[in-house]
């Protein structure tokens, strides 16, 4: 697994995804920081926050769209799936892949907190909490995206798809307050990825929240593993 985790990292650096998804997504947030918290002088990074989560519908999927697609496409994936490492060691190596160059650049977004206190004493709590918001929610965004890429053999397909599902699941907090219905609204809730992390914004640590991007993470995960292990018996 290390080696093959060794192999998807240094993919990204060596063809231009790499680098193209950290200028972008460093472009992205930087713009961001510069409009809800730097131009609305305010130490608070709870919209900055909020809004990079609505930026990565979109540039997640740049990030997972070619795990699986691209090896399905050149018919490198009978190497994978002949090879001695076991498909759930083959899946988690690409997400965890993923998750290191998002990682990094969400960490690298850190930086723009320093200028922070120009505008007030920042809430290190509260900015911390942002901080594990985004992680958690990158986190369970990656595992769709490297689901969603198991399906099919086209990058653009994954992309879109990863986008479409990540959509649903952002929009459902959106549309559950105009439903009356009491348990639909529980349900919804309880499946919304968007709402859950309102108490990380607050500097709060809510287990519960841990649990269910975990979770939902784990899920999509389990459903990669099984969907490539059915080709692999095909």
């Amino acid at each position: 697994m290390l080696a093959i985790y060794k192999k998807e990292l240094r993919s990204y650096f060596t063809t231009p995804l790499g680098y193209v998804f950290a200028a972008v997504f460093l472009a992205v947030s930087g713009a961001v920081f510069g409009v809800f918290t730097v131009q609305a002088r305010t130490s608070d990074v709870s919209t900055f926050c909020r809004m990079m989560i609505l930026g990565y519908l979109v540039l997640l999927p740049l990030l997972t769209m070619r795990s699986f697609s691209e090896e399905k496409r050149l018919r490198t994936d009978q190497l994978i799936m002949t090879s001695p490492v076991s498909v759930t060691g083959v899946v988690m190596a690409k997400f965890l892949s993923a998750l290191t160059v998002f990682a990094g650049c969400t960490l690298l977004t850190c930086l723009y907190y320093i200028p922070l206190s120009k505008y007030g004493n920042t809430n290190v709590p509260r900015a911390f909490g942002c901080l594990v918001a985004m992680l958690l929610v990158g986190m369970c965004f990656i595992a769709v995206g490297i689901f969603i890429s198991t399906l099919t053999e086209s990058q653009v397909a994954a992309a879109v798809g990863t986008m479409a599902t990540l959509l649903v699941f952002v929009m459902i907090s959106f549309f559950n307050g105009r439903i009356n219905s009491y348990p639909v609204r529980r349900a919804l809730s309880w499946l919304s990825v968007y709402s859950r992390f309102t108490n990380f914004t607050y500097g709060i640590f809510d287990f519960a929240a841990l649990l269910y991007y975990l979770s939902v993470a784990a899920v999509f995960l389990f459903l990669a593993v099984r969907f490539v292990e059915k080709r692999r018996w095909a």
